[in-house]
């Protein structure tokens, strides 16, 4: 496990409308890394910024769009492994975070959960196949 817990890999906004999010971190300058149908990934020095439909995130968490909101967003921290995962995860939630979600195998081919800090903005604790880290813990 990373002994190095500080850090945040990415950081994702719930949009309402992916085409209209795009088009204006796009005039901002930002050049998309990689884009799907509900999300759009942009390579940030050492992170990832990402934008994802609500309709996706809530999928993807597991949670109702109601309870998401306008301005929801999840803060993602890439693990080395899925035992790591397991371990941030747990680490999390005896430190009093929710558990929102388990780990579990995503349809991507990761391995993710999702826990809520104590005022309930979203964590991931995920492993990434096609993101893989350095050995300092940053996305290479």
């Amino acid at each position: 496990m990373i002994e190095n817990l500080n850090r945040v890999s990415f950081i994702t906004l719930a949009v309402a409308d992916l085409a209209r999010a795009r088009a204006y971190y796009e005039k901002l300058g930002w050049e998309p890394s990689q884009v799907m149908d509900e999300v759009a990934f942009y390579r940030t020095k050492g992170q990832i910024f990402g934008l994802f439909t609500l309709a996706g995130l809530a999928a993807e968490t597991g949670r109702p769009i109601e309870t998401l909101q306008t301005g929801a967003m999840t803060l993602a921290q890439n693990q080395p492994s899925k035992d790591d995962v397991d371990q941030a995860f747990a680490r999390a939630v005896a430190c009093g975070a929710t558990p929102v979600r388990e780990p579990f195998d995503t349809d991507w081919g990761g391995y993710s959960s999702y826990v809520a800090d104590p005022d309930g903005h979203l964590w991931e604790f995920a492993w990434n196949p096609f993101s893989p880290l350095d050995d300092a813990g940053h996305l290479a």
